[in-house]
């Protein structure tokens, strides 16, 4: 893919793909079947709100059997139509329930149900080495200027932990170094077991062959407290025009390179250039000691325009610190160079809103977040003001004359 003009000569990465960990992560949390009221039918012409109920306050549905996470529901219940907002709890699931299931593929429901019973056969024997992980403990989890950033819950005080290298990609200081290190030490346990026990595990993506998903054996809760008290506030303010508002649910693992691991290269320099299948994706160095592993960035954007060149501005690379995290866009093209030396283990969250890939459905330009859709839209204006001067410049000379 051409960099138009960058002053990083190296070798350009191939087109990305949409690394996407399937269906059943995306949707995936509840543990059984809901099947609703039958004697109502789902209505089509009923659509979503395009802006919340604020004043609606949501039912509870964590008591329900549900073959999506809870919280969506509560979360897409702000959205229902006015006439849906009075209809019994079953009748509310089970109009949601239609519109989260147009994003499950044929065949897809039969995988979500062995996924929750792979889940469960984890839980039922895996013995956790560090419980106090599986709760949320801010205190013992954050970095003081992280946590008070989010106490104080501004815009002035997200920005003054962050950086900006690059437009989109916000930098900061987020785990003290005992949770890394707890993690590490959770994630090595975990592994030492599925060998031991000769099991077989679900990898994170498609990409990698080494790595956990963290919602398999039991940080599920844990990691989507995480991302709605945490992760929310922040996307909130600097990715609202892709949901960062309306996170509801997450695909939390951890990847591993270095020798022995994901990364043996040979002559590539690339690892998986791609999009993630996230509104707002976290990711997070843990550790250990390692050479190289660089993340590149390649600029935002749409389904349209995912395969477009990139910009010089959008060309970016940044060297991973443990305990540092990287807070991006999902549609922003990324990669990985080289773990050239040691080993890297990241904590990556994969944050989604629900209500924002409904919307999106009935948009067409994306401008406010794709850089190939404000390319366009900014040509389209030149174009318009300069035949509108040539028009003036036209008239103007047959006055005269």
């Amino acid at each position: 893919m051409s960099t138009d003009g960058s002053a990083d000569r190296r070798e350009d990465p191939p087109p990305p793909q949409n690394n996407g960990s399937g269906a059943i992560a995306s949707i995936g949390g509840g543990n059984g079947v809901v099947s609703g009221d039958s004697s109502r039918p789902f209505v089509p012409s009923q659509r979503l709100r395009l802006n919340p109920n604020k004043d609606h306050k949501p039912d509870n549905y964590d008591d329900l059997q549900l073959d999506f996470n809870p919280s969506i529901f509560s979360s897409l219940e702000r959205y229902l139509p006015p006439s849906m907002l009075s209809v019994s709890r079953e009748a509310k699931v089970q109009f949601m329930r239609e519109i989260l299931l147009r994003y499950l593929p044929q065949g897809e429901q039969t995988r979500a149900q062995r996924h929750r019973e792979y889940r469960q056969k984890i839980i039922s024997n895996y013995q956790p080495l560090h419980r106090e992980l599986y709760a949320m403990h801010p205190a013992t989890f954050f970095a003081p200027q992280f946590l008070k950033a989010i106490n104080d819950n501004t815009e002035e005080s997200f920005r003054s932990i962050m950086s900006e290298p690059s437009p989109g990609v916000y930098t900061f200081e987020m785990f003290q170094p005992h949770f890394c290190e707890l993690l590490l030490h959770e994630v090595e346990n975990f592994e030492n077991w599925v060998n031991e026990a000769k099991f077989r595990i679900m990898r994170p993506n498609t990409m990698n062959k080494f790595g956990a998903v963290l919602d398999d054996f039991g940080l599920e809760t844990m990691l989507d407290k995480l991302m709605e008290g945490f992760i929310r506030p922040i996307s909130k303010v600097f990715f609202s025009e892709v949901g960062g508002s309306t996170l509801d649910s997450h695909h939390g693992f951890v990847v591993e390179y270095g020798k022995d691991r994901d990364v043996d290269l040979g002559s590539s320099t690339f690892v998986g250039f791609h999009v993630d299948d996230s509104e707002v994706t976290l990711n997070v160095c843990l550790g250990k000691e390692f050479s190289g592993g660089e993340l590149f960035f390649r600029g935002t954007r749409c389904d349209k325009h995912v395969n477009t060149g990139s910009q010089s501005e959008e060309i970016f690379d940044y060297s991973h610190v443990p305990g540092k995290a990287v807070l991006h866009r999902g549609r922003h093209r990324h990669g990985a160079r080289a773990t050239t030396a040691g080993h890297r283990i990241n904590l990556l969250l994969w944050c989604r809103s629900s209500i924002f890939r409904e919307m999106k459905k009935y948009q067409k330009d994306f401008s406010s977040w794709c850089g190939e859709c404000n390319r366009e839209k900014n040509e389209r204006q030149r174009m318009s003001i300069a035949a509108t001067k040539l028009e003036l410049l036209r008239r103007e000379g047959e006055s005269t004359t």
